[in-house]
C-alpha cells in the first residue's frame, strides 16, 4: 500500500540530489516556476520545442496522475482549513479565496526569480544572497499568517 507522503529521510535526500545533478548535468535550478514559465511562453508562441524546465512541470503532472493511478485513485477530502472552516453555503468563498491566492503566489514567485523550491531549494545551496531572503520572506509569511488565522479562527 502506498503512503500518502514520503518520509522525510528518503525525500529530502532525493531532492537535494535532483538539486546537484540539475546543476551539474544542466547547470540549471530545480523549481516549478520555470517550467510553468516555459510551457506557457512555448505555447504562447504556438511552438512544442521545450527545454528540459518545460518536460520537468509536464513531469510533475504525470507523476502526479501515475501516484494517483497506483494509489487506487485521486484521494482529496478538501482544502484543509478551508474545508473545515466554511460549511454548507459558506463554502463558495473558498474557490474566490485559491483564485486569488494562486494569483499572488504565482507574481510573488516571478517577483521573487522563482518559486519556493526554485528559491529555498536551488538558490539556498548556491547560497544567492537574493534566494535566501526570499526563503525567509516565504517562511516568515507562512508563519505569521498561520498564528493569524489560528487568532481569527
Amino acid at each position: 500500500m502506498l503512503h500518502h507522503q514520503l518520509p522525510w529521510y528518503v525525500g529530502g535526500p532525493v531532492l537535494g540530489l535532483c538539486v546537484i545533478a540539475l546543476r551539474l548535468l544542466l547547470n540549471g535550478r530545480l523549481g516549478v516556476t520555470g517550467g510553468y514559465t516555459e510551457v506557457i511562453e512555448r505555447v504562447g508562441r504556438r511552438s512544442l520545442a521545450f527545454d528540459w524546465r518545460g518536460w520537468f512541470f509536464f513531469g510533475l503532472i504525470a507523476g502526479g496522475a501515475v501516484f494517483a493511478l497506483i494509489a487506487g485513485g485521486p484521494d482529496f477530502h478538501g482544502y484543509g482549513w478551508l474545508t473545515d472552516t466554511f460549511h454548507g453555503s459558506a463554502q463558495i468563498v473558498i474557490a474566490p479565496v485559491l483564485v486569488v491566492a494562486g494569483m499572488l503566489i504565482g507574481y510573488g514567485s516571478k517577483l521573487a526569480g522563482g518559486c519556493t523550491s526554485g528559491n529555498g531549494l536551488a538558490g539556498t545551496s548556491m547560497l544567492s544572497a537574493a534566494s535566501i531572503v526570499a526563503t525567509a520572506t516565504f517562511f516568515a509569511t507562512a508563519i505569521a499568517l498561520t498564528f493569524v488565522i489560528e487568532a481569527l479562527i
